[in-house]
């Protein structure tokens, strides 16, 4: 028996080899340094044969100059683009989007390129056509809208598999800044039947729109599931609040004062997470949170001040949100005193010393003296009532010789 000659064999693994080198640099790289594309590899994973599936694309002129797209060449026919009308010029540092869609024509892989100014700037597509598809995703596509810089956006995606056994999941590959998985076990295995819920985040770092993937992936690398994901990033807005400082001056031991602020969003729309205050004397209320406030809106808020003792109080009010302030801070001051009670009467007709005060807990007494020494004015302060008591009181003047006068007419003070 004759062997076959081994360099034969070479011979048609070289050519092999070259076929597979030429098709891979089908896209000149110097046409993307001007024009690129996101993603530049647009992969749709597996698509039910007579289903289609449709993701967006994102093209950006890097370059110094404009650029005029006039022709544009899709090389399988299973790959349709849409939204996009040529010519399209593109000044430097502008960017347009479009669609592409995939409709397998039969099981099997896909594969082709997208190319532009007759093949000077493309990407490449690529899909597969799959008799069923027993993994689904729901919702099959995630769109997170818009997304303030430095916060995130959470999506929720079940998995259900809807075959007659079992599917794992070995890895997944997510795609596009900003976008991760939390809360996805891997390696997963579901039973026919069953469902697996976890969770997609978008943080966006930079402001514009974010195009990216999650696919899912078996043991063998093969494209189990395709999930697109979107997102924009957007300028974080503005968090005020008015007045920057709450001055509540002199307020009474034991009882509070009331007075209110203002929150004002400019830019783009501002999550409050939560208030807080540093201090227990000032107590923030009358606004629910967490609240979302869209620009141009302003929403009020109360402040108590309520001191414990006498003496200067200050605080700070700090409200947490996602914006680019936060937390942002207003001051509160105050001060406690002590509760008393102002006294005055009319002067004896008689010639007098002066007077003395009383005090009683009960209308008609009995009373007890408060002063410590002869009052020789029509005036007294009395500083040592307490909170929520109720006191009564009488007068007397006494002259040169020590003599004391009656009681004068009785006066109520209640201590709030």
């Amino acid at each position: 028996m004759q062997l076959p000659h081994p360099i034969s064999k070479l011979g048609v693994f070289l050519a092999f080899c070259t076929l597979i080198l030429i098709a891979s640099l089908k896209v000149p790289a110097a046409a993307a340094t001007q024009l690129t594309f996101n993603p530049s590899d647009l992969r749709f994973g597996g698509v039910v044969v007579g289903q289609t599936e449709t993701l967006a694309v994102t093209m950006t002129n890097n370059g110094s100059t404009s650029i005029t797209l006039s022709t544009m060449s899709v090389n399988a026919a299973a790959f349709t683009v849409n939204q996009l009308t040529l010519p399209l010029t593109l000044a430097p540092g502008q960017t347009a989007s479009f669609t592409v869609t995939f409709s397998p024509p039969a099981s099997g892989l896909d594969s082709g390129t997208i190319a532009f100014n007759n093949d000077a700037a493309g990407f490449n597509v690529r899909g597969r056509g799959i008799s069923s598809n027993s993994l689904t995703a729901n919702p099959p596509s995630v769109t997170f809208g818009n997304v303030p810089t430095g916060s995130s956006g959470t999506a929720l995606v079940t998995l259900t598999n809807s075959g007659n056994g079992s599917l794992t999941i070995s890895q997944e590959l997510t795609t596009g800044a900003g976008f991760a998985v939390n809360g996805l076990a891997l390696p997963l295995t579901l039973a026919a039947g069953y469902s697996y819920t976890f969770s997609v985040l978008f943080s966006p770092s930079s402001t514009g729109p974010v195009i990216g993937m999650l696919q899912g992936l078996n043991s063998g690398n093969n494209v189990m599931l395709a999930v697109p994901l979107t997102g924009t990033g957007t300028v974080p807005g503005q968090l005020t609040i008015s007045p920057a400082t709450i001055a509540f001056g002199n307020v009474t031991v034991g009882t509070s004062s009331v007075q209110t602020g203002t929150l004002s969003v400019t830019g783009a729309s501002v999550t409050v997470s939560s208030a807080t205050s540093n201090s227990s004397e000032f107590v923030f209320s009358g606004l629910s949170l967490p609240a979302t406030i869209a620009p141009g809106q302003n929403v009020s808020y109360s402040v108590t001040f309520a001191p414990q003792a006498s003496g200067s109080a200050s605080g700070t009010l700090s409200f947490t949100s996602n914006a680019s302030s936060s937390p942002t801070a207003e001051s509160l001051t105050g001060a406690g005193v002590a509760p008393s009670v102002s006294l005055s009467w009319n002067p004896s007709t008689s010639k007098v010393d002066g007077y003395n005060v009383y005090r009683g807990g009960t209308s008609g007494g009995p009373y007890s003296k408060i002063n410590s020494t002869l009052d020789p004015s029509t005036t007294y302060t009395d500083g040592t009532v307490a909170p929520g008591q109720t006191y009564y009181y009488v007068t007397t003047a006494v002259n040169s010789s020590g003599d004391e006068s009656a009681y004068s007419n009785q006066v109520q003070a209640v201590i709030p």
